[in-house]
């Protein structure tokens, strides 16, 4: 792991989740620098379940990041500048079957602890253990309006990672 991370406590970030996942979006990736997916998300969560801070996200089973994060034990949640807004529309429109994203983008990967991956150009990363995983069941919906959002009837798995890494770039 480079030295210009600083080390921080999940409360000690500062930054808003909402805008953090939702609007500035994060790449989630999983697997060893050696062999590893990454992709584009602007849905999840971070907060606290089981006495941890924890980060949650979904994945289809058709991204090809999701055999990665399905077999891996640790994954990580890259949140980056705006400047790489190109590199996150490039990691959420193409799929690593068939493109070498960090090839495409000019992203430099960066292995973590724990042998996952993260990337030099990233301002913020969190390193998780995956605590939990579940398939989304869509006779659970209470609004019917969900179910509108799977047209394929590819439902996400959601995962639960304990936070163990909170890391932030520093200047």
């Amino acid at each position: 792991m480079k030295k210009n991370w600083k080390t921080l406590e999940p409360g000690e970030l500062g930054d808003n989740v909402f805008d953090l996942v939702g609007r500035t979006w994060m790449l989630i990736t999983a697997g060893s620098p050696g062999a590893y997916n990454t992709m584009t998300a602007s849905w999840g969560c971070l907060g606290v379940l089981w006495r941890r801070p924890v980060a949650v996200c979904f994945v289809r089973p058709t991204r090809h990041t999701f055999g990665f994060i399905d077999a891996a034990a640790n994954f990580t949640l890259s949140f980056f500048p705006e400047s790489c807004r190109e590199i996150l529309d490039f990691c959420g429109s193409h799929s690593g079957r068939d493109t070498d994203k960090a090839a495409a983008t000019g992203l430099r990967p960066e292995e973590m602890e724990g042998g996952t991956v993260s990337f030099e150009q990233a301002r913020l990363a969190l390193v998780c253990r995956k605590l939990y995983s579940q398939d989304f069941d869509p006779r659970l919906f209470l609004d019917p309006e969900i179910e509108d959002l799977y047209p394929n009837k590819d439902y996400h798995r959601v995962f639960i990672g304990e936070i163990t890494r909170c890391l932030r770039r520093e200047e």
